[in-house]
């Protein structure tokens, strides 16, 4: 009765056809998280779907009660993990690596390239610090980070193009950019950086779960996510994506038991790398978290990314309108629905950014502060009611 009480709610938005509601009322009917919480933070740390918090929870009574006897089950699960997150992407499950967090799959590329003295990385200056450090940290093995503006909070190819010279080898973006939701065209980017002649990297994870990307179609070299935001995973179990034929071209690091051949024959010691992405893995994985994150891929895949994209895309851009109505600034650009994303930037003048978010916390409302500016990030299981809360939350304040 809940869902159909939900689906008559929605119909009466004229805006969401009675598909779109029907779809909008069974994903919130999974997530825990709408009983307590008007939540707009997914571009921080997501709350768990329902069937995620059960399969960890089985995963922490299996090995409580009998060790490691169900360790096959959960390898298989985690297996299932990868090949999810490659249907995701459109990609082999030969080129997912299975990570901690972007940070992790970052590294592992900066670190892994062949460098030469001389060599250059080129990143918007905006980035968030896990896509400067391991580039800068670069700066021993004479690689020079190429840190360029970001005008007007988007990302301009033409700045990108100029920084770009015959030494640059790798270019690191952000496919959503966590301040202010700048979301950049990768295709045209891919376009471009490969016409210059170097490696696009992408930083997806605020974008990655919601936003359609097939790497098939849109040549992107590396990718990584952290599962914890938009893909509504644990946090420590994430994806790297490398693209098959540059699996060579990077040197292993952080390598173990579990990235070789005869990983689990022991008395066999040979550097014989895994003809895979997991090569990169080294040892034990976070079984919990990626048998967590496989089953919120399966939620997502099930409701699609071409359904998820509109329906988070149209309720942020309610909640713009909302938020304007009660005096509040968008600082986040809405002129270019391309560009738009999940996250919204906004401000009410004259007030502080950390008093409003704790008012609304006291309220029933989830927001961050970044920038010196408030940050709403919905999912695709938001509503009216949802709406309302935070309405009534900022008119308290102001």
């Amino acid at each position: 009765m809940g869902i159909v009480k939900d689906v008559i709610k929605l119909e009466k938005n004229p805006a969401m056809s009675p598909l779109q509601a029907a779809h909008t009322a069974e994903f919130r009917a999974l997530m825990p998280v709408t009983a307590n919480w008007a939540y707009f933070d997914h571009a921080a740390v997501a709350p768990l779907p329902r069937g995620t918090r059960q399969v960890i929870e089985q995963w922490v009574a299996q090995a409580a009660e009998q060790g490691d006897v169900p360790w096959l089950n959960w390898s298989r699960g985690v297996e299932r993990c990868r090949s999810l997150a490659a249907q995701l992407i459109g990609s082999e499950p030969s080129e997912i690596a299975l990570v901690p967090n972007t940070t992790a799959g970052i590294g592992l590329v900066a670190e892994g390239f062949p460098w030469k003295l001389g060599d250059n990385v080129v990143l918007p200056n905006d980035e968030f610090p896990s896509n400067q450090y391991p580039w800068m940290n670069l700066a021993t093995r004479g690689v020079e980070v190429r840190r360029i503006a970001m005008p007007a909070g988007r990302l301009d190819l033409d700045c990108v193009a100029a920084a770009c010279d015959a030494h640059t080898r790798i270019v690191s973006l952000s496919w959503v950019s966590y301040a202010q939701g700048w979301r950049t065209d990768v295709a045209a980017a891919v376009e471009l950086i490969h016409a210059k002649g170097a490696l696009c990297f992408l930083d997806a994870i605020q974008g990655l779960g919601v936003f359609p990307l097939d790497v098939g179609a849109v040549p992107v070299d590396f990718l990584a996510a952290d599962g914890h935001k938009w893909l509504l995973g644990p946090e420590r179990a994430g994806i790297c994506y490398i693209r098959g034929k540059h699996l060579d071209l990077l040197r292993p690091t952080g390598v173990g038991w579990n990235s070789v051949t005869a990983g689990h024959d022991f008395s066999k010691i040979a550097a014989d790398w895994k003809p895979s992405a997991a090569r990169y893995e080294g040892g034990s994985l976070n079984m919990s978290g990626f048998l967590g994150l496989a089953k919120s891929l399966e939620l997502l895949l099930r409701f699609g990314t071409e359904w998820l994209s509109r329906a988070v895309l149209e309720f942020t851009g309610q909640l713009a309108e909302r938020l304007r109505s009660l005096g509040a600034e968008i600082h986040s650009l809405r002129d270019n629905p391309e560009g738009s994303s999940g996250i919204l930037s906004f401000s009410l003048p004259g007030r502080d950014p950390a008093a409003v978010r704790q008012r609304c916390l006291d309220r029933g409302v989830v927001l961050s502060c970044r920038g010196g500016r408030l940050r709403a990030s919905p999912h695709a299981y938001h509503t009216d009611e949802d709406l309302e809360r935070i309405t009534a939350a900022i008119k308290s304040f102001v």
